[in-house]
């Protein structure tokens, strides 16, 4: 598989850490201290997650040798839906005007991104899409509680996008060498450690810690497996984009890799956790940056729980 291109959408409106003061009663310095985060970026109020997918959608197809209507495979990835029936891939469906394409969305929480190229691997495999559309898109303000001192100032919101084909398009295609995605609800805190209930106040974690030594354990682990399984080690890897949820995790993730000379690729200090959509997006911000044989690997952490990885090649 090759992803012909990446593009993504940030919302204009940030709000800045000074903001808490008043809502939550935390200062600039302790969120910065507990999660890096300076900045994040929200969605307006006439914004969604459909409107915020569509938005990345606009520009992905202007550099590519194929238009909207030679996808014949829609997958959406959120876990903050505008709408639970006309879903994330219908509405990016309904603005394309593409008719015959299949159209699915799924959750695995902050994993849903590489979970949704996993379904495209699937159904390449399988002869039934040959160019697919992938979009992850996150509203978490919608969704999260600003007062909550907790985990109200980690969120953000944002959509990126990247177009799929079984064959190569140019030379500018990044190949998807290998995909991998773990479910772990079975571990201990899974089911609870970060939840949202209909009904139940919106975005909760009340177990920050068992997500935090999780989220580094097993982003670790997907990285090594991966590599191990294609014959690289952490020594070939030229960029590595993680689950943007937390500073402190990202960095301990590049320590233990070994990764010491800016192979790890951040956003989550101005945009905050975008969810899903946080290396969708990293990805496409940095998408003219790669470089000719580089070897980038994307690793992820999702509540639930769920981890995966990608290992791609330009």
């Amino acid at each position: 598989m090759y992803i012909n291109a990446a593009s993504h959408y940030l919302p204009a409106t940030t709000m800045r850490n000074e903001r808490y003061q008043c809502l939550a009663g935390v200062s600039d310095d302790w969120i910065r201290k507990r999660s890096g985060i300076r900045s994040r970026a929200r969605a307006c109020c006439h914004e969604n997650t459909n409107t915020m997918a569509v938005e990345a959608c606009k520009h992905v197809f202007e550099h590519i040798p194929y238009s909207a209507k030679d996808i014949d495979l829609i997958v959406g990835a959120t876990y903050t839906p505008y709408d639970t029936i006309a879903t994330l891939a219908h509405a990016v469906q309904h603005f394309l005007d593409v008719p015959k394409a299949r159209a699915i969305s799924i959750s695995s929480a902050c994993s849903s991104f590489i979970n949704a190229v996993e379904v495209v691997e699937g159904y390449f495999a399988t002869g039934k899409a040959h160019k697919a559309l992938v979009i992850a898109s996150e509203h978490n303000s919608a969704y999260s509680d600003d007062t909550d001192a907790q985990c109200g100032p980690l969120w953000g919101d944002g959509a990126g996008a990247v177009l799929i084909s079984k064959e190569t398009i140019s030379d500018k295609d990044v190949k998807i060498l290998d995909i991998n995605t773990t479910g772990l609800g079975h571990l201990g805190k899974a089911m609870d450690a970060i939840h949202l209930r209909p009904g139940n106040g919106g975005l909760k974690m009340p177990a920050g810690r068992d997500i935090f030594m999780n989220a580094i354990r097993y982003m670790v682990t997907e990285v090594k497996t991966i590599l191990k399984k294609n014959h690289y080690t952490t020594k070939d890897i030229a960029h590595l984009i993680p689950h943007q949820a937390n500073l402190r995790i990202i960095a301990q993730v590049g320590e233990i890799l070994g990764l010491h000379n800016g192979e790890v690729i951040t956003n989550v200090e101005d945009a905050g956790n975008t969810g899903c959509a946080s290396t969708t997006i990293a990805l496409s911000q940095n998408w003219e940056k790669f470089k000719k044989d580089e070897l980038i690997a994307v690793t992820v952490f999702g509540g639930g729980y769920s981890s995966g990885a990608m290992l791609l090649k330009k």
